[in-house]
């Protein structure tokens, strides 16, 4: 466990994350984890499984970073294969669905939405 100071000198504790075990303790693929708060922003961990998810769409931007495996995606129509190490910000507004095939570890950075 590290100390260091906050954005106005106030002391706080900085404990890394294992992601690979966070995600590995969800009980169920697809269902997340909200692991820290950025500012207004939530970090998020998942497990991706074989399945594909309905079509969604939200007011804020949304970061996705692929960690291992592979996450696929249909983004206003089209067809995104995002890879490990890969980052994708899905727009505001963007209507998007998760293809079949998807798996792996997934974290996602997203703000509240209002």
């Amino acid at each position: 466990m590290r100390e260091a100071l906050g954005p106005r000198g106030e002391e706080c504790v900085v404990n890394p994350i294992d992601l690979a075990e966070a995600a590995a303790e969800l009980p169920l693929a697809w269902n997340s984890r909200a692991l820290a708060r950025v500012g207004e922003a939530s970090v998020k961990v998942l497990r991706m499984d074989d399945l594909p998810l309905s079509a969604e769409c939200h007011e804020v931007d949304e970061a996705l970073l692929v960690l291992d495996g592979r996450l696929e995606l249909e983004v206003d129509g089209a067809p995104l294969t995002v890879r490990a190490g890969e980052l994708c910000v899905v727009a505001a507004g963007a209507v998007h669905a998760v293809r079949p095939g998807s798996r792996g570890t997934l974290v996602i950075v997203e703000a509240a939405e209002g």
